[in-house]
């Protein structure tokens, strides 16, 4: 499969501090090894043991949440990406937008697929709160969202 890649070098901004650039290298490693490589044991021993906190009431608190329902996904979708197209930091935040895809016929087409946006804290080097929020670009994934949603996973308020 041909896997996109995330360019930290495109996406980073002069302003942000060590600190922030080392932020934002943390989240695009597991995105990049998640959502793009689908390297299920890579995130689960480098990210496994993060006290994760998630705010996608859909999902289960831990990486094993994530991990769980990127797994079940790319079963049924296995050329599912994210093409990330902005990323902003601010501290302990990493804010990224991306254009994904289930199709690798859909890739690039910004009529097909969702517009997410992800945010992360980042505490010491670790990933542990997520946040994120769902825009189905067409009527396929606006069918497929209201399918999959509704089910409460944890008890988490979605701010």
């Amino acid at each position: 499969m041909e896997r996109i890649q995330i360019d930290l070098e495109t996406l980073k901004r002069p302003n942000w501090s060590e600190v922030e650039l080392n932020n934002a290298e943390v989240v695009r490693d597991f995105v990049q090894q998640l959502m793009n490589n689908h390297d299920f044991k890579y995130v689960e021993e480098n990210f496994g043991k993060n006290p994760y906190k998630q705010h996608n009431r859909s999902m289960t608190d831990g990486i094993s949440g994530v991990l769980n329902t990127i797994k079940d996904l790319v079963k049924r979708y296995p050329d599912y990406t994210y093409d990330v197209k902005h990323m902003s930091v601010d501290g302990d935040y990493v804010i990224i937008q991306s254009h994904v895809t289930l199709n690798k016929k859909d890739r690039g087409n910004p009529n097909k697929g969702l517009n997410i946006k992800d945010t992360w804290r980042v505490e010491n080097g670790k990933l542990v709160e997520h946040w994120d929020a769902i825009q189905p670009i067409d009527g396929f994934m606006r069918f497929y969202a209201l399918m999959t949603g509704g089910k409460v996973a944890n008890n988490n308020t979605l701010f």
